[in-house]
């Protein structure tokens, strides 16, 4: 009785330690959240944030220098082109008109003499023709005649030419003096005005610039213009559809379309090597947007691609894996990773992977009769929350989801599980 007893007892030692081996060399189980792959209808948006800008506006400078003594217009005032906004002390250039005005009329008097001169001095040369013919008058006397007609002659070009010069400069003074009078160059908005009167307007040169005296904008027709990120450039063309929110105005959404995508980089000085780079894109606002302010700050949505009804998946169910792979690229699963199982040993590897070419995969953890397959998988546009699925799994797939950290620490053949948090519904039940 007691040798059975006995043998009892280490039947029962070996039994745990079989037991203890065994579940040593069980593949460890993982929880893991789990979604499937189904049909949804996606969305691909770039957003970005930037300022709004009149599609045109003007800025208005000084022609001349000089004291504004007159000032018709105020910031915010609506102009049409042509109309009256300020004037530049005018008393020089209207003195330098009628001066002008003088001379003109001065060297047109000359000419005048001049000109009678000369038909005098034709009329001697006639004269002399004929009494020379006669023999009344001497060859010198005729050649005196002939040389004070050139004479004259000479003095009406030369009175004619101070004419014209008098009159170009007299079109240059009234050129000038229109010029102290600044009207406006469009219709608009007045939607900055820098001077008051009195001030003193100053012209700008190569190196200094002038005054800008204000600035006119057309706010019929608005524009964004943001900074797009240059990974983003490649998806944004002109015509893409969009979706503006000023912050001024929080409680209203404007649609528009982009008009231009920038083919340079934006310049931002001696830091521009430590940022992102950026592109400039523009989105024309549909219709008018009351209340709207030049320099307002803006977010923009670009749809860059819409699908209906793909196969799509979780985006944090995409992971990176690195495999051993053929000469065809295919990846080689070893035994362990074919068909490990948790209630198995772990199979041996099929070669140590430093003599294989190893490639990195982009894809998913599939969930196959309880342990997690990585599957290549090609995807296609992301959406808010999923992406496209172009190859690599199929409607009905169950992918892996989470946690993070345990899709990071995932090997092809782990088994798992579903946690506590899919098994009350966000995702299927646990095997």
């Amino acid at each position: 009785m007691k040798k059975w007893i006995l043998i009892g007892i280490a039947v029962v030692v070996l039994a745990v330690v079989v037991i203890s081996i065994l579940r040593g060399n069980r593949v460890k189980e993982y929880e893991v959240e789990m979604a499937g792959v189904k049909r949804k209808n996606l969305v691909a948006t770039v957003t970005a944030s930037g300022t709004i800008h009149p599609k045109r506006s003007v800025d208005v400078s000084a022609n001349t220098m000089g004291r504004v003594t007159s000032l018709a217009i105020r910031e915010g005032d609506t102009v049409q082109a042509g109309e009256f906004l300020l004037e530049i002390d005018p008393t020089e250039f209207r003195s330098t008109v009628r001066a002008l005005e003088a001379a003109v009329r001065t060297s047109q008097a000359d000419l005048t003499l001049a000109e009678a001169a000369a038909e005098k001095a034709d009329q001697d040369l006639r004269r002399a023709r004929e009494l020379h013919q006669q023999g009344l008058v001497s060859e010198e006397q005729l050649e005196a005649a002939r040389t004070e007609s050139r004479v004259q002659s000479a003095r009406v070009e030369a009175a004619r030419s101070r004419l014209l010069q008098q009159e170009a400069n007299l079109e240059k003074a009234r050129y000038d003096l229109d010029k102290v009078t600044v009207t406006a160059p469009m219709s608009g908005i007045v939607t900055r005005l820098n001077v008051e009167e009195g001030e003193t307007a100053v012209v700008g040169t190569m190196n200094n610039a002038g005054t800008v005296l204000l600035t006119i904008a057309d706010l019929s027709i608005i524009e964004t213009e943001i900074e797009v990120d240059e990974t983003d450039i490649p998806f944004i063309t002109p015509g893409l559809p969009a979706k503006i929110t000023i912050d001024a105005l929080p409680d209203r959404e404007f649609t528009g379309r982009v008009t231009e995508v920038g083919n340079s980089p934006i310049q931002a000085g001696a830091a521009a090597q430590q940022r992102a780079t950026n592109f400039k894109v523009v989105v024309t606002i549909d219709g008018e947007v009351p209340g709207v302010r030049p320099g307002f700050t803006c977010t923009a949505v670009i749809t860059t691609a819409t699908r209906q009804q793909v196969p799509a998946i979780p985006i944090q169910a995409m992971t990176v894996r690195e495999f051993p792979v053929d000469d065809e690229g295919n990846i080689i699963r070893s035994r362990r990773n074919a068909g490990a199982d948790s209630g198995r040993p772990r199979a041996a590897e099929a070669e140590p992977e430093s003599e294989q070419t190893m490639k990195e995969f982009e894809g998913a953890f599939v969930v196959e009769d309880g342990n997690a397959v990585f599957k290549s998988v090609k995807v296609g546009i992301a959406g808010e929350r999923h992406f496209e699925v172009l190859s690599g799994l199929s409607v009905g797939d169950v992918v892996i989801t989470g946690p993070f950290q345990s899709v990071r620490n995932l090997r092809d053949g782990d088994a798992v599980e579903s946690a506590p948090s899919s098994r009350s519904g966000a995702g299927p039940p646990s095997r």
